[in-house]
This record gives C-alpha cells, structure tokens and sequence, in this order.
C-alpha cells in the first residue's frame, strides 16, 4: 500500500493507493482546507492519514512508501519545504524526517511540478514522450522538466521555478514579483486580474455580474470568473484572455528555450481551455520560433482532476522502490 501527501495552497489531501502491474490506483482520500498554521496542518495531515489507514485496517508495516508532493522552493534531497510563495509560514519545515519517524517508513518529498511531471510521464498524457514540460496552473504556476528521459531539477531543485519570470514591468503580483508568470497566470494571479478590472468597472458605475461591490473583491477566485466567462460576461471574458495571452509568451519562452515535444498544462487549463486556448495559441503563433511551435503539443493532464493524487503516489512507489534497491 502507498500512502501520499498532496500538500497546496489552497487545499491538502491524503491518498491511499496501491500498484497493479502497470497501473497506479487510488484506493481512498481525504482532502483538507490548508487553513490553518505549518505545524498544525502537518499535524491534521498525519492524524487524517492515521485515519484512513485505520479505516482500511493497514497497519504501518503493510505501507510500502510514502510521497508528499508540495509547493516549492524545496528540497528533496533534505526532505526540507522552504518557504514557498502560496504556503505563508512554512519556513525550512523537515515535512519528509517528520513523516518516516510518525510512519515508520522513508518518506520521499518532491516539488508539485516534478510530482506531477513524473506522474503524466508514467501514467498520464506524457507516456511515451521523452521532452515534456508539466505546469500545475493551479493556485500557483511552476513547472516540472523530464529532458531526454528523465526528471531534471536542478542543482539546488530550483528547475522550473517559471513563475518567477517577470513577462510585464506592471501586474499583479505571483511570486514575490509584479508582473511575473505566476502572477497573470494563476488561481491567485486571475483573482487579482479580477479584482482590478471589477473594481474599475464598478467605480464607473457599471455593473459587473460576478461582483455586486467593492465589499465582494476579496471574495473573487478564478473559478467565479470562470463561471461567468462561460454565461458570456465580456469583463470575465477579457480576465481569461488577459491570462491567457500572457500564458502565451511564457509558453513561448519555454518552447523556445527547450524544445518540448510536449506541454501539458495543469488545473485551470483543463477546466477553461475553451476560454483560454484560442489566445494562449494567438501568443505563440507572435512569440515562439515556428520550427519549435510546430514540433510542440499542449495538453491538458491526462490524470484530469486526480493529477495532484497521483503525483503524491507516485512519489510513493518512488520511494518504495528506493527502499527496495537498497
């Protein structure tokens, strides 16, 4: 039994799974708000964890690797989280030492974006290609590098840290940077997007669907956004394009830099490619060389909505695997 960790900054879920030959199934999960303190989280995490194992009557001995995918900067060489943009407060947190001793077992700690890189490579959209670039598009924006077959992070596991690339002198901010790729391009950074064009709007007396007032601003997600994109809200619209056309130049710099065969683009792409893909593809087309646009497909995960727990298990079957050989 494999048991994972899916740490975000938005939500946390911990995940059984067990593999069958060549698949990597998902026996149970549970998923937690991450709304509340470092410590206490991790706490919740692993007594939920207890739980479910409990629930399925699997004594510790019976796991046979445990993964946690989470939001970098990391590293997984330590098992240390330090201090990601989307995870106030988790500064130089050993989450993987903290693990192996509640659990008895080598706890394997990975960024998100590799997690999930290395899920789609073996058991996603990216089976069968050797050149693929994952980016979560979630409530942040990083992403994962398999080059020439294998998993590149980096000398201080700081490979893909894309959202850190400033695309704009002006915008809203992802990152610690105004301006970057996480922050036109995120949950967090489309909500800002959000607020600054509800708020102009509304301060001209004009009526915004999604926002009744300036009091609703801090309520905004991307997914209220979306929402009203769908019903045909030409404010909403223009946040996604907005988006999405910055989402364009950094796919451009990326095709460019590293000649993908593939990229597959995470959350929110695959729940609003349709408001979002028509001028992310615009974007390309102006930016990138065309001898490597061509030669590059854009996907949205084929794990769909279970990227995130699968990433988690496969650092499991990782980490078994490794305990293994040793």
């Amino acid at each position: 039994m494999l048991l994972g960790f899916d740490i975000g900054g938005t939500k946390c879920a911990v995940i059984l799974g067990k593999k069958d030959q060549d698949q990597l199934n998902i026996i149970d999960k549970l998923t937690i708000p991450t709304d509340r303190p470092a410590y206490e989280l991790i706490e919740l995490l692993f007594s939920t964890a207890e739980n479910l194992l409990q629930k399925h009557s699997i004594p510790n001995n019976e796991i046979e690797g445990v993964g946690i995918s989470c939001g970098g900067p990391l590293s997984s060489k330590l098992g240390i989280v330090q201090s990601p943009p989307n995870l106030p407060g988790w500064d130089n947190i050993p989450i993987a030492e903290m693990c192996s001793k509640r659990f008895g077992k080598r706890s394997f700690l990975q960024n998100d974006a590799n997690a999930g890189a290395v899920a789609e490579w073996k058991y996603g959209a990216g089976k069968g290609y050797q050149n693929i670039i994952f980016l979560t598009f979630g409530t942040g924006m990083g992403a994962g590098l398999i080059l020439d077959g294998k998993l590149y992070s980096g000398i201080s596991d700081l490979a893909g840290e894309v959202g850190h690339i400033r695309l704009a002198e002006m915008g809203p901010a992802g990152f610690g940077k105004a301006g970057s790729f996480e922050g036109f391009c995120s949950g967090g950074g489309i909500a800002q997007l959000a607020q600054l064009k509800a708020r102009q709007k509304i301060q001209l007396g004009e009526k915004v669907s999604f926002c009744n007032s300036l009091d609703d601003l801090p309520a905004l997600t991307a997914k209220i956004v979306a929402d009203a994109a769908f019903k045909g809200d030409p404010v909403a619209i223009d946040i996604y394009k907005t988006c999405a056309q910055y989402l364009g130049k950094g796919l451009s710099i990326l095709i460019d830099v590293l000649n993908p065969e593939l990229i597959i683009l995470g959350s929110i792409y695959g729940r609003a490619k349709d408001l979002i893909a028509p001028y992310m593809y615009d974007s390309i087309a102006e930016e990138a060389i065309p001898e490597s646009r061509k030669a590059c497909q854009i996907v949205p995960p084929g794990l769909s909505e279970n990227i995130g727990d699968m990433a988690a298990l496969c650092l499991a079957e990782i980490s078994s695997e490794n305990l293994n050989s040793n």
